[in-house]
């Protein structure tokens, strides 16, 4: 399949009354999904960037991008896992040109500057990796980000398997003290990049 063709707005999905076919699914009963409306206009923008070769829209902003959630709006995990799959083809296109441009060896340093202060974060003792919530607001759980900070370890020390689904896939409970969010994201984020930079 061509990079062009990942930016397509996946297959159609006939609905129930056989009316116009739609790129994604759409959530059912009470579960919500994420607004027709700007998931259309954000995947159309992102078409054009790509075909056109601009580069104002990067894998990064991909990765951030955010839609209201409505009933009846399209299945999140449908319209997520498209995301990955657009922002891997805008991480390809960002390493040919930083390739062509920089050369090899300065996006390799590059990566490899961002995996050493990864790997000093969370060389951390487990359950201080990250700074927690006040005493009654709720934070990701400590025990399982953990875990997942662990894999990351294994990873970007010793090339232990870790596909970049599975980081932007990783959920964990909300407690009582549990880690920042925010500071969480940002290192998953920052891990995603390096798994794109170096495939």
């Amino acid at each position: 399949m061509s990079e062009t063709a990942i930016i397509d707005q996946g297959s159609q999905h006939e609905q129930p009354d056989g009316r116009k076919k739609l790129p994604f699914p759409l959530a059912e009963g009470r579960e919500r999904g994420y607004d027709r409306e700007q998931v259309d206009a954000f995947l159309a923008r992102a078409r054009a960037a790509f075909e056109s070769d601009d580069r104002s829209l990067t894998a990064e902003n991909v990765r951030e991008a955010g839609f209201s959630l409505v009933k009846r709006g399209f299945r999140v995990e449908a319209v997520d896992q498209a995301l990955g799959r657009i922002e891997e083809a805008f991480a390809a296109r960002e390493r040919r040109i930083a390739l062509d441009t920089a050369g090899a060896n300065v996006w390799v340093d590059r990566a490899k500057d961002e995996a050493q202060e990864i790997l000093d974060h969370l060389a951390r003792p487990a359950r201080h990796r990250f700074a927690r919530v006040g005493m009654f607001s709720y934070g990701y759980a400590p025990a399982e980000v953990d875990v997942v900070s662990d894999r990351v370890v294994e990873f970007l020390r010793s090339g232990a398997p870790l596909e970049a689904d599975q980081v932007r896939q990783a959920a964990f409970r909300m407690v009582r003290r549990g880690y920042r969010e925010e500071q969480v994201d940002a290192l998953l984020d920052a891990v995603v990049r390096i798994i794109l930079a170096v495939r």
